[in-house]
């Protein structure tokens, strides 16, 4: 990943793949150039964010004319390291794996999963979307050979911690973890959470909170 993602701040990272998707239906719209005003009201964000945002990409947006529309798509690429395909592996070939496999999405972030491993003997050999799932003793080949990094974990938690520690064994350096429990690695091991359960927990509130609001509202 471009070394320029060191100096930008997380939730600001965070944001730009937003930003991205949206210039990109722009972009398919036939749209030339956009404000960062714009991008702010359609995606309810503050527009001094957005402008803060958009300038740790290198963009520099023109009066009365906005940021050209192409070039504010490549400088977020650039930064996000999205023009370099970044190799992966996943453990865990039940429902979720599966249904990452199947995603054809990836690519456009610069993500490529190579192949699956999974202990069950059934799903050996089984191709889905054109990778094959293997069993988890030809991992450590695999990732040598081809030199992957990146290790996806979608395995129920109890294994979750055996298998982060077989993938750091065979080389990998960043766990994308979608298992429902902290990992424990050691600190050149990058490790990024994506936990279901706290995501639908904030969906929960900010559903909450909308119902709240809309009914003061209506009692007014």
């Amino acid at each position: 990943m471009n070394s320029e993602i060191n100096s930008i701040s997380k939730p600001t990272l965070r944001r730009l793949p937003n930003y991205l998707n949206y210039l990109k239906m722009k972009q398919k719209e036939g749209v030339e150039n956009i404000s960062s005003t714009l991008i702010a009201d359609d995606l309810r964000q503050n527009p001094i964010q957005v402008r803060k945002d958009l300038a740790q990409t290198g963009s520099v947006g023109k009066p009365k004319v906005g940021f050209e529309i192409n070039t504010l798509i490549g400088n977020i690429n650039r930064i996000l390291g999205y023009d370099n395909i970044s190799d992966a592996i996943l453990v865990g070939a039940g429902q979720l794996g599966r249904t990452l496999l199947s995603y054809n999405g990836f690519s456009n972030y610069g993500l490529n999963i190579l192949a699956a491993f999974d202990i069950n003997d059934s799903l050996h050999n089984m191709e889905i979307n054109g990778r094959r799932i293997f069993p988890l003793d030809k991992m450590k080949s695999l990732i040598e050979r081809l030199n992957v990094h990146i290790g996806i974990v979608t395995v129920p938690a109890g294994s979750a911690q055996e298998v982060c520690d077989l993938m750091i064994e065979c080389g990998i350096l960043a766990i994308w973890n979608f298992a429902p429990t902290h990992l424990n690695v050691p600190d050149n091991i990058i490790v990024q959470n994506e936990n279901l359960a706290s995501s639908l927990a904030v969906l929960s509130k900010k559903l909450a909170e909308n119902i709240m609001k809309c009914k003061e509202q209506s009692e007014k």
